[in-house]
């Protein structure tokens, strides 16, 4: 074998082996990628039982109610992006800035009757921060352009209220 063929054997080798790499980086990194979802696209293509996403949007007013279940308070409240809504089950204590009419990220996963079960519930800034997934989707379902100033308060989207979003609810399980 001559001197380029063993270089170009070098150079395929070091080639498959580095998209090997790449190929067993990616896999291990996308067990670990969570996904954003809005209410809507949860509604339209609703994700497997099994699959952690997070799902964000604008807490509905009027929707928030708390329980207790083996002494653990329970916050139950809907997220909303304007065109759909999704009732979340948390349990444990909310962040202090957590309020109707803000905009949330819950990371989770669905459970079998349609309902978000949330692990953390993230509400980090001030009334008038919006993650950059909720403005987009904001921008996306037609409720808010930035040319034409901030983005609307929860309360002010085509009136929707907590009766509004269970039934949202109810007509798409």
């Amino acid at each position: 074998m001559s001197r380029k063929m063993k270089r170009l054997w070098i150079v395929i080798i070091c080639v498959i082996c580095l998209a090997a790499a790449a190929f067993l980086m990616l896999r291990a990194f996308s067990s670990s990628i969570m996904f954003f979802m809005a209410p809507s696209q949860v509604r339209e293509h609703p994700p497997s039982l099994t699959k952690h996403f997070r799902l964000g949007g604008m807490v509905v007013a009027g929707s928030f109610q708390t329980k207790t279940s083996d002494h653990h308070p329970i916050a139950i409240f809907d997220v909303t992006d304007g065109q759909a809504a999704v009732t979340v089950h948390y349990s444990g204590i909310l962040p202090d800035l957590f309020r109707e009419g803000q905009s949330v990220v819950a990371l989770g996963h669905m459970d079998k009757d349609g309902y978000f079960l949330a692990d953390t519930v993230l509400a980090k800034h001030d009334e008038t921060y919006m993650p950059k997934e909720v403005a987009d989707a904001l921008k996306k379902s037609g409720k808010w352009d930035p040319r034409f100033g901030p983005p609307p308060d929860a309360a002010s989207w085509d009136k929707m209220t907590a009766s509004k979003a269970a039934q949202t609810h109810q007509d798409n399980p």
